[in-house]
């Protein structure tokens, strides 16, 4: 199992910005490219009040401030240079599933993904859409979300494919929130996520599951359900393999090699189709402002062969 995607965190939410201009985003292309990386995804075109490309409505509708460059922009071109597809990431909001005011969440966001379509359309690396928005288990009205703009993404480009990374309800997750219980019992997170998988079948064409909110042992079980359900309901299975690690007490540095492998294993046991990570730049880059990022590097190119 290889990592053949990555997402691109330039506008961040919990990790520090590398400050990058185009030739040092470029230098990390050209590294992403020699390992075997082919689709490169932004995690959203904006948080709050930062965006990724000037964006009228973002502007407009949330106050958002005006960005230095167009990284959008800058994305796609190295990504048609280095032939990747590139997906679209969504705006998101910062707030939670039950906070959100979903009828005007989703206009914002269909607007922006027609500014988006208009803009950058026309870009031959322009290959499909992230939904942005992460949930572990059926919260507010995220699924009904995740049909109603998927459809419009879809519909909007021709139908170019539309991805979400969802995460599992597990003891690193319940950590997080300050829970004090084990993992989601695996029926229930088969439940779940059967109930969800149907309902956005057909608006969403692929789900990469997050694979850092569980324990490596009980991985495997986990990963085996997504492949089921995902077949079920005719959904693309990959994986998003964390690079950084969630077991220590600094947020977030880069995770372990030998605990990636196991993650790498795990997913090729079950048949996962395609594996990308958050993210290379940060954590799993020879360029990374994080030394240990270094080091998972070349061990990644050896286990690879690459």
């Amino acid at each position: 199992m290889k990592i053949t995607g990555t997402f691109l965190d330039e506008i961040s939410y919990d990790i520090p910005h590398q400050n990058w201009g185009e030739k040092e985003w470029e230098t990390d292309f050209r590294s992403m490219k020699s390992i075997g990386i082919d689709t490169v995804i932004l995690i959203r075109c904006g948080l709050r009040q930062s965006i990724a490309f000037p964006s009228e409505v973002l502007m407009k509708r949330v106050n958002a401030l005006e960005p230095f460059c167009d990284l959008t922009w800058m994305f796609l071109r190295l990504a048609e240079k280095y032939q990747m597809k590139f997906y679209f990431g969504t705006y998101d909001c910062g707030l939670e599933p039950e906070q959100i005011d979903f009828q005007n969440d989703l206009e914002t966001n269909m607007r922006v993904v027609e500014e988006a379509w208009k803009r950058y359309g026309n870009c031959p690396a322009f290959g499909g859409w992230y939904l942005s928005r992460e949930v572990s288990r059926s919260r507010g009205r995220t699924a009904e979300g995740y049909a109603k703009l998927g459809s419009f993404c879809k519909e909007i480009s021709n139908g170019l494919p539309v991805l979400i990374s969802p995460f599992i309800q597990g003891v690193k997750a319940n950590a997080e929130l300050g829970i004090k219980a084990g993992s989601i019992a695996l029926e229930q997170h088969e439940k779940e996520w059967d109930n969800i998988f149907s309902m956005i079948s057909g608006s969403v064409d692929t789900i990469a599951f997050q694979d850092g909110h569980v324990d490596i042992h009980e991985l495997q079980d986990y990963l085996e359900i997504n492949m089921k359900l995902a077949n079920k309901h005719h959904l693309h299975c990959w994986t998003n393999c964390e690079t950084f690690d969630r077991d220590m007490p600094i947020h977030f540095m880069p995770i372990k090699w030998e605990k990636m492998w196991h993650k790498l294993r795990a997913a090729e046991a079950v048949g996962i189709e395609k594996a990308i990570t958050f993210e290379f730049s940060h954590f799993m880059s020879p360029n990374s402002a994080y030394v240990q990022a270094h080091g998972l590097y070349n061990r990644y190119r050896e286990y690879a062969g690459v």
